[in-house]
């Protein structure tokens, strides 16, 4: 397997186009930050630096170049990979709590940043020993990011067998983390067979065009738009198919890690909503003519309206914490990890799901009955949250979750591993 680095980080003043056309010189440097301190302590200082520049950010769209290259000057890329092949050695637990964290401030960073972790879990549960220890080592000494071009429902891309390899021809859609990226795990459906296949592929290589056509109404820093193949060679030794995916319990835990992923970053977001109504209430809200109360802060619907938030997060949180305690246990037993086990996680992870989603839209939804009508103004961007939530959590049917939760309820029958589930 060559060795392949991101241009970028060989030429440290490569000029970028910025949202509005222009030109500029970036030294990826400008944050200004000397990260110091453990993965928790440099947490706080990456997202007390995202924190600044949010609201505008999440106005502008686009990639957030100089806030991805703190990020990697974070060292916090290879938080999952262990100290035996030069990474930090990270558990899920640690893991998903700084993505919560980064998610309060912005999710659409911690949505990339939380990929990355998606990306080598896809490495790591796919690939044979030799390959997925390559590419944990090259990580780590390379400090790469990784983007997402796996896709399971979009089957446009199809594989074509050449000597030695294949050629992937198709486009992609919902790439997030591509833009920037320096590798990418990539997916595609060979021709005549109808296999899926699943390769890691350097992200400069010729064949892969980014369209950068991402612009929804939330998330909108995430680069999830769409990608264009276009006889894109891979090689047989960057295929992910020995043992592949969904070929033991173990392999399956993809789909669990990634569910937890979305569910931390519901959290975040909604966390983020409600410290920032709390501000807004404190110092902005007025207590309504019909009242009792003296202040705000003695509001009895006011007071109300606060409990039932606390309430729903803080369970949701619980669940959260739970299923990456057994995410942990799970990924510990390797490949002997059996299908009672897993279903149990399964369980777990779709419980805190479902009810990150349903307090995290309520939240997110009704902080402005408790901060006022002036809170709508558009230079706060409050309604951010609510945009961002709303988005992501429209990623798979929460439907399907409750359904496989109910089969158990009713019929004893753990999800069946998916994709998804």
């Amino acid at each position: 397997m060559t060795l392949a680095v991101n241009a970028r980080q060989k030429d440290e003043t490569k000029e970028k186009v910025l949202n509005d056309g222009t030109l500029k010189k970036d030294t990826f440097n400008q944050h200004g930050i000397a990260f110091s301190g453990n993965p928790q302590q440099v947490t706080q200082q990456l997202v007390a630096y995202l924190a600044k520049t949010a609201v505008e950010r999440d106005a502008a769209g686009g990639t957030p170049y100089e806030q991805r290259q703190a990020v990697r000057d974070s060292g916090l890329l290879k938080l999952l990979i262990p100290q035996t092949y030069g990474g930090l050695g990270g558990n899920w637990q640690e893991i998903y709590t700084i993505i919560r964290q980064i998610a309060r401030v912005d999710s659409s960073i911690a949505q990339v940043f939380a990929f990355q972790f998606l990306m080598l879990t896809s490495i790591r549960l796919y690939a044979n020993d030799t390959q997925w220890q390559h590419y944990y080592r090259l990580t780590a000494s390379h400090n790469l990011w990784w983007g997402n071009a796996l896709n399971p429902l979009d089957n446009r891309t199809i594989a074509r067998k050449i000597s030695g390899g294949y050629e992937f021809t198709g486009q992609k859609s919902f790439c997030s983390g591509s833009m920037d990226s320096d590798y990418m795990i990539v997916s595609a459906i060979e021709e005549n067979t109808g296999k899926f296949l699943v390769a890691a592929v350097p992200t400069q290589r010729k064949g892969i065009h980014l369209k950068g056509d991402w612009d929804n109404i939330g998330q909108r820093q995430t680069d999830s738009g769409s990608a264009e193949f276009e006889q894109l060679l891979v090689e047989d030794g960057e295929l992910l198919i020995d043992p592949g995916p969904l070929s033991s319990s173990f392999a399956s835990l993809r789909s669990l890690v990634a569910q937890l992923i979305f569910t931390n970053i519901y959290i975040g977001i909604a966390e983020g909503a409600l410290e920032e109504g709390v501000k807004y209430t404190s110092s902005n809200s007025r207590v309504w003519s019909g009242s009792l109360a003296q202040t705000i802060h003695q509001d009895p619907f006011t007071l109300l309206h606060y409990g039932e938030f606390w309430a729903g997060l803080h369970a949701s949180a619980i669940l959260a914490d739970h299923a990456a305690t057994l995410l942990d246990q799970a990924w510990e037993k390797d490949l002997s990890l059996d299908e009672k086990t897993r279903g149990e996680l399964a369980l777990a992870v779709f419980s805190a799901k479902v009810n990150a989603t349903k307090s995290g839209l309520d939240v997110t939804t009704r902080i402005f009955e408790v901060a006022g009508a002036r809170a709508t103004t558009a230079k706060l961007r409050m309604d951010r949250y609510w945009r961002n939530l709303r988005v992501y959590t429209l990623h798979d049917p929460v439907d399907y979750k409750l359904k496989d939760l109910g089969d158990w309820a009713l019929n004893g029958n753990y999800p069946t591993p998916s994709f998804y589930a």
